[in-house]
């Protein structure tokens, strides 16, 4: 942490987990999508084929310093095959915008 370097070698890292065991992971246990942007992680997978916790511990146990958290969804409306769902907004947004014409950079 604090290194310039820091955020290549956890790139390497999680680039190199992903392409050796998560990709077995995600075979083995038919998981429908996995998208990961820097150190988030999103898993789709059907509730009938696939139980999430057995993968959550399986994910914690690929290496001993790296620990994943799990947070299910939650205010999302499946109807037929369609999602539905409200963008969140943290409750300090003030929707306040840098106008266009002022002397900050582009």
């Amino acid at each position: 942490m604090g290194a310039p370097t820091s955020s290549v070698f956890s790139e390497i890292s999680l680039q190199h987990i992903e392409n050796t065991a998560i990709y077995d992971i995600v075979i083995k246990y038919h998981i429908v999508g996995y998208f990961r942007y820097v150190d988030d992680i999103l898993i789709v997978y059907n509730k009938t084929t696939t139980n999430i916790h057995d993968v959550f511990n399986i994910f914690n146990n690929l290496m001993p310093t790296l620990k994943f958290t799990i947070e299910e969804e939650i205010d999302i409306a499946k109807e037929n095959d369609n999602l539905s769902f409200d963008i969140y907004r943290k409750p300090t947004t003030t929707y306040t915008i840098i106008p266009n014409d002022s002397c900050h950079p582009q």
